[in-house]
């Protein structure tokens, strides 16, 4: 008696790849494959959620991380510091001046009967500096600074929170301008080939000998560092080796029969390119996107330790790392630093080598039959 075929069963066609389903089967969509794919692989499927959710409590840094209460009721009125400024007049204070939420004569105001404040966990902001401190800076970890401060008596916790989202949102900014760049220089050359595949090559190369770190040490001299001038200066340069992958994959893809009968239809080159060539031509971008990250981080981090990138008092874990450089006693402020920036770099790397083997079908096949490890 043959039995009935599960919805749900896969089949494998002679060269080994997704066969057209059957009469009854229900058709998985490639991309949700690719996801249940990636979530067997245990590390890489947890890499990516405590990487999502550390990038989500950077962006909520205010709300936990801040020398501004939350909210403040005083003298039976409601105060958000936190998305305003308020003078110090406005708690009894002398001066019309923006208050200074540390200070022991604003706190005492603040603990009078029927006033309170809400502060975040940690009383601090990545740049702020407490004039009220007794001890010398660098100061070791306390109850205060739960990893200490830096030489200038900035909080490291602070500034290693503020350090992580702005290092990861100049990856993300890095990698899709480079991918973006990338994708389209190598559609052009393996797509037309020919004289269009040859000259690209011939500028490709002649761009990419330019010496990249001069070229920045030029420019940073000249202009003031900001984070933009990074992006850009960086974004001439981070896209030659993705180009390379995606031209390789064009120049196989064009001979394909659907590109043929695409042609034949009438359908212009770039159609063909969008709807076609460039679905099938993905697999190196999706996959070198986590390691791209890796780089800009590191690129970034670089730049700032050698004190080519974002201007003080931007937080960066390149210029935490020159801190603790120049303070060897201040043992915290590398180690910490060093933690996050490890931690990081392998969360992308974990995340990149299970989106590698997702997309590959015979590494994902072979990874099922073991049990999935």
């Amino acid at each position: 008696m043959n039995r009935a075929a599960s919805p749900r069963s896969s089949r494998r066609d002679a060269n080994g790849g997704d066969a057209q389903p059957l009469r009854g089967e229900v058709s998985v969509p490639p991309g949700r494959r690719v996801w249940q794919r990636f979530k067997r692989n245990r590390l890489g499927y947890w890499s990516l959620i405590v990487f999502v959710v550390a990038f989500v409590i950077s962006l909520a840094g205010p709300l936990w991380s801040n020398d501004k209460p939350i909210v403040v009721r005083y003298q039976g009125h409601l105060y958000f510091p936190l998305v305003k400024t308020y003078a110090e007049t406005t708690f009894g204070g002398d001066f019309p001046t923006p208050a200074d939420y540390l200070d022991p004569f604003v706190r005492d105001r603040f603990s009078a009967p029927g006033n309170f404040a809400i502060y975040p966990p940690n009383h601090y902001y990545y740049d702020t500096l407490n004039y009220f401190s007794k001890g010398s800076n660098p100061a070791p970890p306390s109850r205060e600074n739960w990893l200490g401060t830096d030489d200038r008596g900035r909080d490291v916790f602070a500034r290693l929170v503020y350090g992580f989202r702005v290092s990861v949102m100049f990856a993300l900014v890095l990698t899709a301008i480079g991918t973006v760049l990338g994708v389209v220089a190598g559609a052009v050359q393996g797509y037309f080939g020919g004289r269009v595949d040859i000259t690209g090559q011939r500028l490709i190369e002649i761009w990419s000998a330019m010496p990249e770190l001069y070229l920045l040490i030029i420019f940073a001299s000249i202009f003031e560092p900001s984070l933009v001038l990074l992006i850009i200066l960086l974004s001439l340069f981070g896209w030659i080796g993705l180009s390379d992958y995606v031209r390789a994959e064009f120049l196989r893809n064009r001979t394909q029969d659907y590109v043929r009968a695409a042609r034949a239809m009438g359908l212009s080159n770039w159609q063909i390119i969008w709807r076609h060539v460039l679905p099938n031509s993905l697999t190196p971008v999706i996959t070198f996107l986590p390691f791209r990250m890796s780089g800009a981080i590191l690129a970034l981090t670089s730049l700032d330790f050698l004190g080519l990138g974002v201007p003080s008092p931007t937080p960066s874990l390149g210029e935490l790392l020159a801190q603790g450089k120049a303070n060897l006693d201040a043992w915290w402020i590398s180690l910490s630093t060093f933690g996050v920036l490890v931690a990081t770099l392998l969360l992308l790397t974990f995340m990149g080598d299970a989106l590698r083997n997702a997309l590959d079908t015979r590494i994902a096949d072979a990874v099922k039959a073991g049990g999935g490890q």
